[in-house]
């Protein structure tokens, strides 16, 4: 075991399956020379070689689709965009190519795509975005959030031994800020979620950064014994876990980064006004981002994502209920 931190985690995943599989290479702008915009793949291209960590122009459409082609025929490309937010540019050769190959042809199409998303850090509008739910509307991708540094690599390394197409949305505000005790060597981490912290009067249901949120927020809530469950996995989504926390707990809040509407925690909640409404004792509470732009603006921004105040209020009054 080694202590280390989120950014450094990732890192560790992607390095332990280059040296393990020779079939995973690395592609994305300036991951190569510089190391990468935060330093995931720093000393990579000394270590691997250029042809394996591979500068990129700034087109993310074409990242994407040489990504594409590569794992038609046996390789296991790893793109990362530079901010999760620019994904946008490539979503076509996502959605439509990667996602529907298997349908359309039988061809698997082992991708893994990284995106450091979500805000804290006065990213402003197009650098603190979180759009999982894009990719969670689109059949043929699965779509995972890791909020610890053990989980951050090994769904890292499940992600590309998976067959299918993998979005793999690592925060930005966990990169330092977040360290942990991480197994060395090659492990994988399910796709299922994980209890943080066990409870029986209220379940938080969240992932990613927001996990962290939800545990501040519920560590001395009143006497209260809440339970925080932390989804790892939004495609495929841990529906079984849900329900048993829903059953165990009775009352529920699902916490987004992302903006409100559509959400990952809007499926969350449907699902559990469908399956597990009889075992409800009061509303499904949901926390998350209003449908505006990230502000620049350090207060403004704060004003607009979830904070531990706000999940905390929702809880006692949810409790209260």
């Amino acid at each position: 075991m080694s202590e280390l931190t989120y950014l450094r985690a990732i890192s560790d995943g992607l390095r332990t399956e280059m040296r393990d599989d020779e079939r995973v290479l690395l592609m994305g702008e300036d991951i190569g020379v510089y190391g990468g915009a935060f330093k995931v793949t720093d000393g990579f291209i000394e270590e691997f070689g250029a042809d394996r960590v591979m500068d990129t122009p700034l087109a993310e459409s074409g990242i994407v689709g040489t990504a594409v082609g590569a794992a038609v025929v046996g390789l296991r490309p790893v793109c990362e965009m530079q901010f999760a937010d620019f994904v946008s540019c490539g979503f076509d050769q996502i959605v439509n190519v990667a996602g529907k190959m298997l349908y359309r042809q039988g061809l698997p199409v082992n991708i893994t795509v990284r995106l450091p998303s979500g805000g804290g850090f006065s990213g402003g509008p197009f650098h603190s975005q979180n759009p999982e739910a894009w990719f969670m509307h689109s059949p043929g991708l699965k779509v995972v959030a890791p909020s610890t540094a053990e989980d951050a690599k090994g769904l890292m390394i499940a992600s590309i031994r998976d067959p299918n197409p993998v979005i793999y949305m690592e925060h930005k505000n966990l990169y330092r800020r977040v360290k942990g005790e991480v197994p060395d060597g090659s492990y994988e981490t399910p796709f299922s979620a994980r209890v943080a912290r066990a409870g029986t009067d209220l379940v938080v249901i969240t992932y990613g950064a927001m996990v962290h949120t939800a545990l501040e927020a519920t560590e001395d809530l009143e006497d209260a014994s809440v339970m925080v469950l932390d989804l790892r996995s939004l495609v495929p989504l841990d529906e079984r876990a849900i329900l048993d926390a829903v059953r165990e707990c009775s009352k529920v809040v699902i916490v987004d980064e992302a903006n409100q509407t559509c959400a990952a925690g809007a499926q969350v909640a449907a699902m559990i006004a469908e399956h597990g409404f009889e075992d409800l004792d009061g509303p499904v509470v949901r926390v998350a981002a209003p449908d505006v732009p990230i502000p620049f603006s350090p207060p403004l921004e704060a004003a607009v994502l979830p904070s531990v105040d706000r999940v905390r209020e929702a809880c006692r009054q949810l409790l209260e209920y």
